[in-house]
């Protein structure tokens, strides 16, 4: 094997304000996950936060970029580039309108569907072949860039919290037995 590293890259935007917003699922996944895992955001370089690790005998990355939603890519690509990630061992975590609030999708590759994050990432790394898990956030019914950066309340922030609970676990499933069988289980 190459390089057996693999990098988790969770999408959001830094900063208090937009910690519990519908666009931070990413970064709440990836919070989630660091938190089992038992493991600290203790590195700050790439325009991002980072924690290196060992699950399972391979070395796993847990990224956030803190260059903001939209300029995702280049952050990705710095950290990428400089421990040599292959693209078959990334995987992106953000928050999807197409999805329904509470439900998440495993892809192995593909468009952003108009995600600005995962678009900025693709046209980065010049390539659609990237492991994704999308957290359904629903259709807005007003202007989308109020609805992401929006806080969910009541019964949604309910089905996103389980939708978070699930991708968490679903990346577990990744590191542990393949992106497929997480596919089969999750999806």
């Amino acid at each position: 094997m190459l390089n057996a590293m693999k990098l988790i890259v969770g999408l959001g935007n830094p900063g208090k304000e937009y910690e519990l917003t519908r666009h931070n699922c990413g970064f709440r996944v990836i919070d989630a996950f660091a938190d089992m895992a038992k493991v600290e955001f203790n590195r700050e370089d790439f325009k991002g936060t980072y924690a290196k690790f060992k699950f399972d005998d391979e070395d796993i990355i847990l990224f956030k970029p803190l260059t903001f939603m939209n300029l995702s890519g280049t952050a990705v690509q710095e950290i990428t580039h400089f421990f040599k990630i292959p693209l078959e061992n990334i995987v992106v975590i953000y928050d999807d309108m197409a999805v329904k609030p509470g439900e998440i999708r495993l892809r192995l590759k593909g468009s952003s569907g108009g995600q600005k994050g995962i678009q900025n990432i693709i046209d980065c790394l010049s390539s659609e072949d990237i492991k994704r898990i999308r957290i359904g956030i629903g259709e807005p019914q007003y202007n989308s860039i109020d609805y992401v950066l929006g806080k969910a309340t009541g019964d949604e922030a309910k089905l996103i919290d389980d939708a978070i609970e699930r991708a968490t676990k679903a990346l577990r499933e990744y590191l542990l037995h393949g992106f497929q069988t997480a596919m089969s289980k999750f999806n």
